[in-house]
């Protein structure tokens, strides 16, 4: 099969990315092996192959997005029938015994594995994985836009639960990217009133015409006092920028996997007044399965662009510079 692996980590501008022939993968115990049909293209792949995550799998194929169908089943798996439409998302295994584990907290888990970093992944013609952390898909979206729901869609909800965000609640989201737009539907539907801060002004317009009540620019503040708060942006200075935008009370939410440095804080600027900042790492298989449970419901409005599978290192590119809005999306079936 063709796939695309990262040869050494490296800025994408310097292609570290390299189309290559590999052996097809096998399916083993409790697996299942999909057809890649499209694949979203995340920050964390960006962050993979550039280096900015530490290796964990020489010549990874990146990608944790991935829509297929099931083409072959691995002894002993019987979760899903040859031909189904699955997803396989960031989270790909857990040991199911650590305290963590136990405790139902296994996005913390010490030996989790992860697709795209630890494992092979969709930027390839086929993937496997096991059983247990595959999704099935809502019905009613194409593959393309059920891609970006995998991690996107999944840790944004996950980090709207770290925000401690109520129903009707003012929401402050820093980036407006793949993530985020999946993220303030989700708030939306529940009466967010919704606040955007974010750089490109591709993004400022999806945010308006997703129903924000104010966009503006970094540098520039919420008009008013906001309940709880999310930033996306990969940048350690949206950090003491949405503290100080919080009300006594408000919840910071980190949602990214890789951050700059963050400023110095003022104690009673940015944390007095019982003011939380919290992280966000991975997500368990119930935040998956919630989220795509309303995701089904709602009705999401996924905004994708579409890149041929030859394509990736351009989509890469542009999601670096920012140049476009929503999500990108490989598209296995382009011609």
């Amino acid at each position: 099969m063709r796939a695309w692996v990262v040869r050494e980590p490296a800025p994408v501008a310097d292609g570290p990315l390299e189309l290559v022939e590999v052996p097809d993968p096998a399916p083993g115990a409790g697996e299942v092996r999909v057809c890649v049909r499209a694949c979203g293209v995340c920050r964390t792949d960006l962050h993979v192959v550039e280096g900015d995550l530490p290796v964990r799998r020489d010549r990874v194929v990146p990608g944790h997005e991935i829509v297929g169908e099931v083409d072959r089943l691995g002894d002993g798996a019987a979760r899903f029938e040859v031909g189904e439409r699955i997803g396989i998302p960031w989270l790909r295994g857990t040991c199911g015994r650590c305290r963590h584990c136990r405790r139902g907290a296994e996005n913390l888990c010490e030996r989790s594995r992860y697709t795209g970093w630890t494992d092979h992944g969709g930027y390839a013609e086929l993937a496997v994985v096991d059983e247990a952390y595959a999704y099935r898909l809502p019905d009613g979206l194409g593959d393309l836009d059920a891609a970006p729901l995998l991690c996107a869609g999944i840790i944004g909800y996950r980090a709207l639960l770290r925000s401690r965000f109520r129903p009707g609640d003012r929401l402050g989201i820093w980036g407006f990217g793949g993530s985020a737009h999946l993220t303030a539907q989700v708030a939306r539907s529940m009466g967010a009133e919704l606040f955007v801060v974010t750089r490109g002004e591709s993004g400022r317009a999806l945010a308006r015409a997703l129903g924000a009540a104010w966009v503006g620019a970094p540098g520039q503040t919420p008009p008013v006092p906001l309940d709880a708060a999310i930033t996306f942006a990969p940048a350690g200075e949206t950090v003491p920028a949405a503290l100080g935008a919080l009300d006594a009370g408000g919840t910071l939410a980190i949602a990214g996997i890789h951050l700059s440095d963050i400023p110095s804080l003022d104690y009673q600027r940015h944390l007095f007044r019982e003011r939380e900042v919290r992280s966000v790492t991975a997500n368990t298989r119930a935040d998956g399965e919630a989220f795509l449970a309303i995701a089904g419901r709602v009705g999401l409005d996924v905004t994708t662009v579409a890149y041929g599978f030859e394509s990736a290192r351009e989509a890469l590119n542009d999601l670096a510079h920012g140049r476009f809005a929503g999500a990108a999306v490989l598209d296995m079936l382009a011609a």
